[in-house]
């Protein structure tokens, strides 16, 4: 197993992120699940009782993630954070966007908790990783894509040690370190903003590590502290 260490820069936590990041290792991923799909449908119609009557966009937590965004110049109208987008597909499309189990686990406690998670595979990630400011010089390839796209200078992003970005603030992940059946070896994002005290973010990573070893197998410890 190779070595990994994150770190977090005074910059980005002085915006009011809240990040907490796992390792899991040892993870039997798969293309479905049939307990997880039952437990998952549980979920997802408690998810969707909890918002009748109400507007998704009224959630402190989104908000705080808009916010975010404002202050590095970002249009939330073209970057919306992922558990919004979610949010959106799942209460006004009804649509749950299946991926492989790992992913499908996290993207079911996002919409649950507002709170943007994503994951990436440790094997495709160039050294350690670190939550900073971008330069405008990094290397960018969005899901989907195989050529590298431009990158704003002063962001907030998930970047290794190749330069390479993993995570682009809480919008948009990337092709070369997406998950697959494949992986085995898992580095895990749990972010939060100013609206969310500590205990929502690290309850929150606890349960989607904890789900993910029940269906997927595994170990799984924290790479950082959050205060």
């Amino acid at each position: 197993m190779k070595d990994l260490k994150f770190e977090v820069t005074k910059e980005v936590l002085d915006l009011g992120v809240k990040i907490l990041a796992a390792r899991i290792i040892g993870v039997q991923n798969t293309d479905s699940n049939t307990n997880f799909e039952t437990y998952k449908n549980s979920e997802l119609e408690k998810i969707k009782q909890e918002w009748v009557g109400r507007k998704y966009k009224d959630d402190p937590v989104l908000a705080g993630f808009r916010d975010l965004h404002t202050k590095v110049g970002r249009s939330n109208r073209d970057y919306v954070a992922s558990p919004e987008g979610l949010r959106w597909l799942f209460l006004e499309r009804n649509r749950f966007p299946h991926i492989n189990t790992l992913v499908d686990i996290y993207n079911l406690i996002s919409i649950k908790t507002g709170l943007a998670l994503g994951s990436h595979d440790i094997d495709r990630v160039q050294g350690n990783i670190y939550l900073r400011f971008t330069k405008g010089d990094e290397i960018f390839v969005p899901l989907g894509k195989t050529e590298p796209l431009a990158i704003f200078p002063g962001e907030y992003g998930y970047i290794d040690d190749g330069n390479n970005v993993i995570c682009r603030l809480e919008v948009l992940q990337v092709e070369p370190t997406k998950i697959t059946v494949d992986s085995k070896d898992i580095f895990m994002i749990i972010e939060g903003n100013v609206n969310t005290d500590v205990e929502y973010v690290r309850n929150a990573a606890k349960e989607v590590c904890d789900l993910i070893i029940k269906y997927c197998g595994g170990s799984y410890s924290f790479l950082n502290e959050l205060n």
